[in-house]
C-alpha cells in the first residue's frame, strides 16, 4: 500500500501545482492550459490520440527490442575478442559524440517518413546504455569465480556463458531499465523530424495550430506510456532475475 501511495501522492501534488500555476500566475490558457482543459481534450480526442499512441508504442517496442539485442551482441563481442574490442569500443564512443537529434532529419531523408526511421532513431538512443552496462558487468565478474572455472577446465566460451554472462545479468538489467525510460525520446525525435502519425506528430501539429491543450494531452499520454513501459520492464526483470538482490 505504501509503494502504491507514494506515486499517487506525488502525482496529486504535481497536478495541484499545475492547477495552481495555471489559475494564479496569470498565464494565458493558450500558453498553459489547466488540468481540466487537458482532461476534456483527452476525452474529446481519445480515438485520435489512442491511434497515434499505438503508433508510437510500436516504434518504441521495436526500437527497444532491436537496440537491446544490438547492445548485448556488441558487449559480448568486445568481451569475447580483444581484437574486436579495440575496433568496436572507439566506434561505440563515436556514436555518442554526434547528438542523436542531429541525425533524425537524415534518417527521415534516407529511410522515409515511415516506421523504419523512428525505430532506428530509438535504437540509436538506447543501445549505448545497454551496451555500456552489459559490457561493464561482463568485465567486473568476480575473479574468484573465473579462477574456479578455469581450475575445473572450463573453456573460454563456457566461462563466458556460464560465469560471466550470469554475473553480468544484473548490470544488463540496469541498462535495460535506463533504455526503457529513454526509448520514447528516440521515437518522438524521429516523429518530430518527419512523420505522418504518432504522439510526436500530434504534438508538432498541435503546437503549429496553437492547440496547447491537445499538445499537453499528447504529452500526458507519452509520460504515462513511459512510466508503464518502465514498470513493465522492471517487473519482468525482477521475475527473471529473482535470484539477484535489490540492494
Amino acid at each position: 500500500m505504501r509503494a502504491a501511495l507514494r506515486p499517487m501522492v506525488t502525482l496529486l501534488g504535481l497536478l495541484a501545482l499545475w492547477w495552481g500555476v495555471a489559475q494564479c500566475a496569470g498565464i494565458p490558457a493558450f500558453m498553459l492550459p489547466g488540468p481540466a482543459a487537458v482532461a476534456r481534450m483527452l476525452v474529446a480526442q481519445w480515438g485520435y490520440l489512442l491511434q497515434n499512441l499505438l503508433t508510437t508504442l510500436l516504434e518504441i517496442v521495436l526500437g527497444l527490442g532491436l537496440g537491446t539485442a544490438l547492445g548485448a551482441l556488441l558487449a559480448l563481442a568486445m568481451v569475447f575478442s580483444r581484437g574486436l574490442q579495440r575496433w568496436l569500443l572507439p566506434l561505440l564512443l563515436l556514436s555518442q559524440a554526434v547528438p542523436v537529434f542531429a541525425l533524425a532529419p537524415l534518417l527521415v531523408l534516407w529511410l522515409g517518413f515511415g516506421l523504419a526511421s523512428k525505430v532506428l532513431m530509438t535504437v540509436l538512443v538506447i543501445f549505448f546504455p545497454v551496451t555500456a552496462a552489459f559490457y561493464d558487468g561482463l568485465r567486473r565478474t568476480e575473479p574468484g569465480w573465473l579462477d574456479l572455472a578455469r581450475t575445473m577446465g572450463a573453456s573460454n566460451f563456457s566461462v563466458l556463458v556460464h560465469v560471466r554472462l550470469m554475473a553480468a545479468l544484473p548490470a544488463f538489467g540496469a541498462g535495460l531499465r535506463i533504455a526503457a525510460a529513454v526509448a520514447p525520446i528516440g521515437a518522438i525525435l524521429g516523429e518530430w523530424a518527419g512523420a505522418s502519425a504518432g504522439l510526436g506528430y500530434v504534438m508538432l501539429n498541435a503546437n503549429a495550430r496553437m492547440q496547447t491543450d491537445l499538445m499537453f494531452a499528447a504529452l500526458v499520454l507519452l509520460a504515462g506510456l513511459t512510466i508503464l513501459l518502465w514498470v513493465a520492464v522492471d517487473l519482468l526483470l525482477k521475475r527473471v532475475l529473482h535470484w539477484a538482490p535489490d540492494s
